[in-house]
């Protein structure tokens, strides 16, 4: 794949190679590890969760995993296919006034698709952490995992408002990048992979943790699946090359 292929398709990113055949996980990925994120027909889709309700506990509880998978990334799929088919009927019928609106509808509903998506997926049962060609990675650009984690944390805990913590791979300076993002698609830096996500929305984390975001971040990194990550970082590579 070349260069404007990756930039056309996102750079979603996915972790098939590293699940069985036949595991629900494997099968929300195309072949070259993006994440699936429409249907058959080309609407987006919900895919499954790749493990039960209960399977971060006590971490995450089961109420909280059900209501932010179906309620809140669900409403954002439901969101973005309604987005797409206003901007195609303002298209349509020639009524152009409204593609302002519909179109920045559709970049909040659809990055949010995008995160949720990698979101869980970088979630586990246990603690892992980088190895590798991804810690190589880490050290040369941050100095030390232990200086990211520090720098990651920080930026989910500080963010204003509502929004995500972000690792990428930022393909044209060839480094690792962390963002602030507000909401869901402000703060970015174009062509940037998301690697790792950390959701800091307050239905993330309000019905455990209450107020206290920064124990919820901090309590995160004991389920983070750096293998995802990693396989993540290693597809990235791929397919800008």
């Amino acid at each position: 794949m070349d260069r404007s292929t990756f930039l056309k398709n996102s750079a979603i990113l996915g972790t098939a190679s590293l699940l069985p055949n036949n595991s629900v996980f494997s099968i929300n990925f195309t072949e070259n590890g993006i994440d699936k994120l429409v249907d058959a027909d080309g609407n987006f889709a919900l895919q499954a969760l790749p493990y039960k309700e209960t399977f971060l506990e006590p971490y995450m509880d089961e109420e909280t995993v059900h209501l932010h998978y179906m309620f809140h990334h669900g409403g954002a799929v439901k969101g973005a296919n309604k987005d797409l088919q206003m901007i195609r009927k303002a298209l349509d019928e020639n009524i152009v006034e409204t593609v302002d609106y519909w179109t920045k509808k559709l970049s909040y509903h659809l990055s949010s698709h995008i995160l949720h998506t990698i979101f869980w997926t970088n979630l586990t049962n246990k603690k892992t952490d980088p190895a590798g060609e991804l810690l190589k990675k880490i050290e040369r650009d941050f100095g030390s995992y232990d200086k990211l984690k520090l720098l990651i944390s920080k930026t989910s805990k500080d963010v204003d408002g509502n929004g995500w913590g972000i690792l990428g791979y930022q393909p044209y300076t060839d480094k690792l990048t962390v963002l602030q993002c507000e909401n869901h698609e402000k703060l970015t830096q174009w062509g940037v992979i998301p690697l790792l996500v950390i959701d800091v929305w307050e239905h993330s984390y309000y019905l455990k943790y209450r107020n206290k975001r920064a124990d919820f971040v901090d309590n995160l990194f004991g389920i983070l699946n750096w293998d995802n990550v990693a396989q993540r970082y290693a597809t990235g590579l791929k397919l800008v090359k």
